[in-house]
């Protein structure tokens, strides 16, 4: 299916998106990540932030005074919908969730939340008119009009399988979108197959629109690797993986690289002080690289509707800038 691609431009252009970003301090100079904890464990936070509902996709905005996340809670549209709760300051704790409403949402799955400087969101949707299967798609919200009609990236990042985790990093060396990707031609043990998640990552070009995807070198296996997010200067990735070594189901693992047009250095488990026998999945880095959000269906997540069952809440971990690292 041929689809024409789509240009990042208006409000959040080509000029806004290449801004060189200033790297915080290199990975070495951040210290160990702490153990998490419920994000409704913290005090003051809304009771209805996770629910008996699935819960996950967590993402702040860059200014940390939004939080967006994919729930099936009702009072939504239909399947997986994205909801955003807000804060006064960065102190605060996280108000009730709110549902986006359409365009962004609509009566399939949407996920995969992914806000970026001067109001674009990226997200994942199943909805018809795409390259196949659930398409990254991209808005931006307007002071006048709110949220703007959702628009397909195209079929040169999306595919006729599925996509997820949209992750947009900008650098010195030019702009590009990691996410991953269900389509054949990855790592899986049979290379036509589909349903293996690989890492792949679309540059964006000169007139705004993203290049053809490719795998990334160094982050993929022969299991799931999925829903990376880079930190802002380009020097840690994060996502999560079935590979063997791990704590059980899916977990969260990181990679790093001395420089922006360096490798990929080979992916570390984050191991048990982060993860658990349950399953770990889309964790985000905060915009100053302190703080990690992430779902898991772990012991202590609320109970399902059925009261056996755990659903998959949002936890959050953090760390401290060793002292001299910037």
């Amino acid at each position: 299916m041929k689809k024409r691609p789509y240009r990042i431009t208006g409000a959040i252009g080509l000029g806004a998106v290449m801004l060189i970003l200033t790297p915080i301090a290199a990975e070495a100079l951040l210290g160990a990540w702490g153990t998490p904890v419920n994000v409704e464990s913290i005090a003051g936070t809304d009771a209805s932030f996770n629910t008996p509902s699935t819960d996950g996709c967590p993402i702040q905005s860059p200014d940390g005074l939004s939080f967006y996340m994919a729930s099936n809670r009702p009072g939504g549209l239909g399947g997986l919908d994205i909801w955003v709760a807000t804060r006064a300051t960065t102190d605060d704790p996280w108000g009730e969730p709110v549902n986006l409403g359409e365009p962004v949402n609509s009566t399939v799955d949407d996920f995969c939340p992914t806000p970026v400087r001067g109001g674009g969101l990226f997200f994942v949707s199943a909805r018809s008119g795409g390259c196949g299967g659930p398409d990254i798609y991209f808005t931006r919200s307007n002071p006048k009009h709110g949220w703007l009609t959702p628009q397909n990236l195209g079929c040169q990042v999306n595919s006729a399988a599925g996509e997820a985790g949209p992750s947009l990093v900008t650098t010195e060396v030019g702009a590009g979108l990691y996410f991953s990707s269900t389509r054949p031609g990855g790592f899986s043990s049979d290379a036509g197959s589909t349903g293996d998640a690989d890492i792949y990552m679309s540059p964006l070009l000169v007139d705004g629109s993203f290049g053809a995807a490719v795998l990334v070198e160094g982050l993929n296996s022969t299991y799931e690797d999925a829903r990376p997010n880079v930190r802002k200067d380009g020097l840690e990735i994060v996502f999560d993986s079935t590979q063997p070594g791990g704590f059980g189901a899916a977990d969260i693992y990181s990679a790093s690289r001395s420089m922006t047009t360096a490798a990929w250095g080979t992916p570390v488990n984050l191991g048990s002080s982060v993860n658990t026998s349950s399953n770990e999945s889309r964790a985000s880095l905060s915009w100053d690289g302190l703080t990690m959000y992430f779902g898991s269906n772990r012991p202590g997540s609320e109970l399902a509707l059925d009261g056996v069952t755990v659903s998959n809440d949002i936890y959050v971990t953090t760390r401290q800038r060793i002292a001299g690292g910037g």
